[in-house]
């Protein structure tokens, strides 16, 4: 399982605010089966198998189109560890563990 972070970002739109935008990428994720996610203030947190969770950032990467946006940017970093399950939580955990806040 992958943990991957993405931000989609539309340029050229009319106002500064992104919220609209930011819900309907949401929409796709709740939508998506085979997917966890977590909604973070800079970006989204994705969990599941890469293939599944890339083909879903497809689809957000569309939304801002669908509502107008001209131009999208989007940012992606993957985290594809094989030899053990791997989680968003996991990772805290190990970082936490690590400070003595078990």
């Amino acid at each position: 399982m992958a943990v991957v972070d993405v931000t989609i970002v539309p340029v050229g739109t009319a106002s500064p605010s992104l919220s609209e935008y930011v819900a309907g990428c949401l929409e796709v994720l709740q939508g998506a089966a085979g997917i966890t996610y977590q909604l973070t203030p800079m970006s989204t947190v994705i969990e599941g198998e890469l293939g599944r969770v890339l083909e879903v950032i497809a689809l957000m990467h569309e939304q801002p189109f669908s509502r107008g946006a001209g131009r999208v940017v989007t940012t992606i970093r993957i985290d594809d560890r094989r030899d053990k399950k791997l989680t968003a939580a996991g990772k805290v955990a190990a970082v936490q563990a690590r400070l003595g806040k078990k």
